[in-house]
């Protein structure tokens, strides 16, 4: 078994904190600041408003492949210079999206950016979850993941400004200087945190996991026009998965061991993150499209009218830790996940006619209740891992996130177009918008029955 490096001292833990959440801002940030601009990228580009989710699940799936590697990466070379090399990557990555000029371009830049951020969040956590102590662990997760909230939600706003006052190339270019002060910062704070005795990376099971989430997300985003070649990629996707489950009961180091699924806590995070995930990061990408497309507002008023999310998620932040203390988590999960889920399908109603009031509701009602969930889900997940498991653990829940975004928009962008019929725009694409909030919605519900299986008080620290 090997065991971390000696873990940075009280005084340095509070710089580290702020590092990771700079780092996980800036990973949470491009997965939705692309959202209000896909109309203008879309004119810019000659492609249709509503099949440019093709550029959001680029970024989200090349993540979910590179994670599972992120552990031992973080293990075999250490926390400082893995973390450092994600940064560059991602920059990188910002810069070749800013200059792209075809749809596959953008898309080939999006993958290297997103493998810059597949290294960003686990790489983060597991410094925080390897620097604190075990009852520390929620709280400091609480102060790291604000960025990452503010992220997605500021994400749409942001990007609307931008390509009002200037032009779509912008929402990249904004990833330079914050990751030259996230490059500086490391070098100074990043703990040099690494396993003595790493074991071999797993490249069978690797490559078999890459492939089942390639097949099943591009399975989810051609259902909505060709099922039968949708089905048929997520046989693919569903086949390669059951051969790594087998490859990994017999393999000596597996990237995800048979042990971890053991952990109730991680197996029942896992799932619950997946299935709430699958419909809640849909809102981001189909919200500014709706107000866009299908009420004709501009990117910037679009991207104001995201504003309340943000401010909701914000304002009931706090409240998450003291919720799961008195509640504990299945109690707070279950409403939680159900509140989300109602709040989704209540956009089935969102209209040009619409009372502002009632929009303003729902679109903070939403952040209200992504933020909680956001905040106990991730926590309860990884509660019980300790050195042994932390590494491994941490990685297989950052790939299921972003495995649950990219299937999320896909599944989101295929369903749009088919209740669309061919439209793009006005009036007519509205009642498809609606179908695709409920479908979305109801979705997120059902990840209720998941967290339902949690103990009755498990322990909130």
């Amino acid at each position: 078994m090997s065991t971390p490096s000696t873990p940075p001292q009280a005084h340095a833990r509070h710089p580290l904190l702020w590092l990771v959440a700079i780092g996980f801002f800036m990973q949470t940030l491009d997965a939705t600041i692309v959202n209000t601009a896909l109309p203008a990228m879309a004119q810019s580009l000659g492609e249709s408003p509503l099949q440019m989710q093709s550029v959001i699940v680029a970024y989200s799936l090349a993540m979910a492949m590179l994670i599972p590697a992120s552990g031992w990466l973080a293990d075999r070379f250490g926390v400082r210079p893995v973390y450092l090399g994600a940064i560059v990557a991602f920059v990188l990555g910002s810069v070749l999206c800013a200059l792209a000029a075809t749809l596959e371009w953008l898309v080939a830049a999006r993958v290297l950016q997103g493998w810059g951020g597949a290294l960003l969040l686990p790489v983060g956590r597991l410094a925080v979850l390897r620097s604190f102590p075990r009852a520390q662990f929620l709280h400091a997760m609480g102060l790291v993941t604000i960025p990452g909230l503010l992220g997605p939600l500021l994400g749409p706003s942001l990007g609307g400004w931008l390509v009002q006052v200037a032009s779509w190339h912008w929402i990249f270019l904004i990833n330079v200087p914050v990751g030259l002060v996230g490059l500086l910062a490391s070098l100074r704070f990043m703990p040099h945190l690494r396993a003595d005795s790493p074991p071999p990376l797993d490249m069978p099971g690797y490559l078999l996991l890459a492939l089942g989430m390639v097949a099943l997300s591009l399975g989810l985003e051609s259902l909505g026009q060709r099922w039968e070649l949708g089905l048929a990629w997520c046989a693919v996707g569903a086949a390669s998965l059951a051969l790594y489950l087998a490859h990994a009961r017999r393999c000596q180091a597996p990237l995800f061991g048979p042990h971890l699924w053991r952990i109730a806590s991680l197996r029942i995070g896992l799932w619950g993150n997946l299935l709430s995930r699958l419909g809640s990061t849909s809102m981001p990408f189909l919200v500014p499209l709706l107000l866009q497309v299908g009420l004709g507002y501009s990117p910037l008023q679009a991207g104001l009218w995201l504003l309340p999310m943000v401010a909701a998620g914000m304002a009931v932040k706090t409240l998450a830790v003291p919720l799961v203390q008195r509640w504990g988590y299945r109690r707070v999960l279950v409403g939680n996940t159900l509140a989300l889920g109602l709040g989704m399908v209540s956009f089935v109603w969102l209209t040009a006619e619409q009372p502002l009031a009632w929009r303003l509701l729902q679109l903070a009602w939403f952040g209200a209740a992504n933020s909680l969930q956001f905040s106990a889900m991730n926590t309860v997940t990884l509660q019980e891992l300790d050195g042994s498991t932390a590494s491994s653990g941490n990685s297989l829940l950052s790939m299921v996130q972003m495995l649950a975004l990219g299937m999320g928009v896909a599944l989101a962008g295929g369903l749009l177009a088919a209740f669309a019929g061919g439209h793009t725009e006005g009036a007519q694409v509205l009642p498809a918008f609606q179908a695709t909030f409920l479908c979305m919605g109801l979705l997120t519900m059902a990840a209720s029955a998941i967290f339902a299986r949690l103990p009755h008080s498990p322990q909130a620290g």
